[in-house]
């Protein structure tokens, strides 16, 4: 699955760095579904919708992994607007086709 980068020439440092942690997790599963996520809608991101990425990012790979893929359900302590968000782009069928490859 390719993902849609940004253009970096337009991205200002900190959502470059944003861009390059949500890919480069740790995990494959978590590079698809972060960096999934984060490309198509960084560059419209404000800096609160940023501050509150990056939490979500701060939590472990593998619980993010498990609360993505609805494994596991997510704690109410790190429930927040922007992991329903990521949770709902990971559940949306369009992007699960995307991710297994089909057209």
């Amino acid at each position: 699955m390719s993902l849609d980068i940004p253009d970096f020439s337009t991205l200002d440092p900190r959502r470059r760095r944003i861009y390059f942690r949500a890919t480069h997790r740790g995990t494959h599963e978590a590079d698809i579904l972060i960096g999934g996520f984060v490309a198509p809608r960084l560059a419209g991101m404000s800096d609160a919708d940023m501050d509150a990425l990056e939490t979500v990012m701060d939590l472990p790979d593998a619980d993010l992994a498990d609360w993505l893929s609805g494994r596991k359900p997510v704690p109410a302590e790190v429930d927040c607007p922007m992991m329903r968000a990521i949770i709902a782009d990971a559940n949306d069928p369009a992007r699960q086709a995307a991710i297994r490859g089909e057209r």
